[in-house]
């Protein structure tokens, strides 16, 4: 068990690594944050003072050496934009970010496993058929076109609910909902696909034979086996609960963190970007690495196998 989490926790140092280098080759690639923030009218010397004083002058192996020590000091670098650490400016938008995602990951587990449970155990009927009709049409329909259906309905047309901003708890109300209405069905589907799958398996069967009520092979011989997918869905749910946020933020001009990472993108503010890739980044490598703690808990063979390995 010790060598399992060890190995996945190298994996995991190394994902973060990777996507850390990545973000901040491409950042230097995109263009020129002194062109963006002074503007582009500004006189040469300006823009060579600007660089210099950013450290953006030096040599890019120079400028990456410096930005990984300083990550590991705790220095996450100061936004050029607003003269502030990256990370305090990161930290002031989390909590309103997580007024978005919690709830709606709430929905997705109340909603979604559920009805593809039912789906699964009523095949071919009615029901399992609008699940079905349902669920693809919830994780077809990109978050920025289901939003603005959001939008058109209940603000425009019904004129129930605020389109946007943060003022009361039913500003939250759209956004929330279109975080939701995806996952919601992605989770139906695979909650059933994964029930169908186990549904079939010949210890089910033999649970049956043994003369075991029908709610008793549910619970105690299906519901355990068909866990391990759908885990590994809320896993990835739960890890991109940020960066999913990114579009329902700025159709609802909510001040969370996908707001600010569109706005830092567009002002080429490097320190904050970084800091916002780097949370991300490390919020899906931690909820992968208890999806995998997770596995060898559900499934011992998993865990006999990787310490075989």
């Amino acid at each position: 068990m010790i060598r399992f989490v060890l190995v996945r926790l190298f994996r995991a140092v190394l994902t973060v690594m990777a996507v850390v280098t990545f973000a901040f080759v491409v950042l230097r690639m995109s263009g020129d944050p002194a062109t963006v923030m002074l503007g582009p009218d500004v006189p040469k010397e300006s823009v060579d003072a600007f660089r210099k004083a950013w450290g953006l002058d030096q040599p890019l192996w120079i400028q990456y050496l410096a930005y990984i020590r300083s990550i590991f000091t705790g220095d996450f670098g100061v936004s050029m934009r607003d003269k502030a650490s990256a990370l305090n400016l990161v930290l002031e938008r989390v909590p309103a970010t997580l007024q978005l995602t919690i709830p709606a990951l709430i929905l997705k587990l109340i909603f979604g496993i559920p009805s593809g449970v039912y789906a699964a155990l009523h095949r071919q009927s009615f029901s399992d058929r609008g699940v079905i009709l349902l669920a693809v049409l919830g994780f077809t329909i990109p978050s920025f076109v289901m939003g603005l259906l959001l939008v058109l309905v209940f603000s425009v047309i019904l004129g129930c609910l605020p389109s946007g901003g943060q003022d009361t708890w039913m500003h939250g109300i759209l956004p929330t909902l279109t975080l939701s209405i995806g996952g919601i069905g992605i989770l139906a589907r695979f909650s059933r696909s994964a029930m169908i799958e186990v549904m079939g398996q010949p210890y089910i069967r033999t649970a049956s034979a043994k003369g075991l009520t029908w709610r008793d092979v549910v619970w105690n011989h299906a519901l355990p086996n068909a866990a391990v997918p759908i885990v590994t869905i809320v896993g990835f749910m739960v890890g991109s609960l940020i960066a999913g946020a990114v579009v329902v933020e700025s159709i609802f001009s909510w001040p969370g963190i996908g707001r600010l990472l569109v706005v830092s993108v567009t002002n080429r503010d490097l320190a904050v970007v970084q800091c916002i890739l780097l949370i991300i980044a490390v919020a899906m490598v931690v909820s992968n690495l208890v999806v995998d703690l997770l596995y060898g808990w559900l499934d011992p063979r998993l865990r006999s196998h990787a310490a075989a390995h």
